[in-house]
């Protein structure tokens, strides 16, 4: 069995060991002692006496990139939570120290959400002809980066940057801790921005507290030479004079006289299974079963038996474009990033 550890013990870490599902999770690295339904390392040495076969890094920005070097010293395969580094000094430094490595893996889980995984099998599947722009509105920066080059096919290398930012009045009924006792409405900004890669459009824009505030749609936009998807609806060209809709539809146990318990079944497209939840019986949510397939996909590069579930060169590669919109908004000004290392 694939053994692996977790260094941090805060909110994001909890999934990490709490999805571990026929993996073996050793336990965790905290700074300070903690009741937790796995054991408890006060170091990292103690951790790593224990042998795993990979190490989730799931702590802050700034401490992650020097627990990465350590790691990789100790010749460790890592997932790395996201970002690998916070800015592009950081980025760079990083990639210089254990980028040839190939020890490293970044924890970008959206394509293996049901909903996305679904969407990018039709993409790639040619149903709406080659895919010229992606429009993402749910997510920010790296991750929703991340969105734009898989679904676009971008590889790694420049791109040209435009971004705005704007603020206007919005309830703020929820966060990661639950219902407001009382709901705020307080200036919200939005940051816009257009990503041109050379093998698309890529248009970003994000709502502070768009994860969790629910008065707001999470909306993705794919567009190829023949239709175009939006959400969950799609529309292409098949034949001559002939333009045709059809849906991704879900199948969702648990409803009404569905007695097999709420779950996931699958996603379809007509008669097409587009993705079927390889963990049907777990009640789990969307994120819950991205993490857990991303936890499965590095056990298997962790034993040479499945390839890269995300590169650092990738992740990297997120978070320096995210950079680069944050820095057009900034400065009202044209970005366009250069040749790096990892390209």
């Amino acid at each position: 069995m694939t053994s692996y550890a977790i260094v941090g013990s805060g909110w994001r870490a909890e999934y990490f060991w709490r999805l571990a599902d026929e993996l073996d999770c050793l336990g965790v690295v905290s700074r300070g002692p903690k009741e937790l339904p796995v054991p408890v390392f006060t170091s990292l040495d103690e951790c790593l006496a224990r042998k795993p076969d990979f190490v989730v890094t799931a702590t802050p920005w700034q401490v992650t990139p020097g627990l990465i070097r350590e790691l990789v010293g100790h010749g460790v395969r890592v997932l790395a939570e996201t970002p690998p580094a916070p800015d592009l000094d950081g980025l760079r430094a990083l990639w210089h120290d254990v980028g040839e490595s190939g020890l490293v893996q970044v924890a970008e889980q959206y394509s293996r959400m049901p909903a996305h995984a679904a969407r990018l099998a039709l993409a790639r599947s040619g149903a709406i002809g080659n895919i010229t722009r992606v429009d993402v509105s749910s997510t920010h920066q790296y991750h929703a980066v991340a969105s734009m080059r898989a679904f676009l096919g971008a590889a790694r290398g420049p791109v040209e940057v435009r971004a705005m930012r704007s603020s206007a009045l919005l309830a703020d009924p929820l966060s990661r801790a639950g219902w407001a006792a009382e709901v705020e409405t307080k200036p919200a900004v939005t940051t816009h921005a257009t990503v041109v890669f050379p093998e698309g459009l890529g248009v970003y824009d994000f709502t502070d507290n768009q994860w969790h505030n629910q008065l707001l749609h999470r909306r993705l936009l794919v567009r190829g030479t023949r239709g175009e998807l939006q959400d969950q609806d799609v529309l292409r060209l098949t034949g001559e004079k002939t333009i045709v809709s059809t849906p991704i539809v879900r199948r969702q146990t648990g409803y009404d006289l569905d007695l097999d318990g709420f779950d996931t079944d699958h996603l379809t497209f007509g008669s097409d299974v587009l993705y079927r939840n390889p963990y049907q019986g777990r009640r789990w949510n969307d994120e819950e079963i991205a993490i857990a397939t991303l936890l499965r996909d590095t056990a298997a590069w962790a034993r040479d038996e499945g390839p890269a579930p995300y590169p650092l060169a990738d992740g990297i590669e997120d978070h320096r474009i995210a950079l680069a919109i944050e820095e057009a908004a900034d400065r009202d000004a044209v970005v366009r990033t250069g040749a790096e290392a990892w390209h």
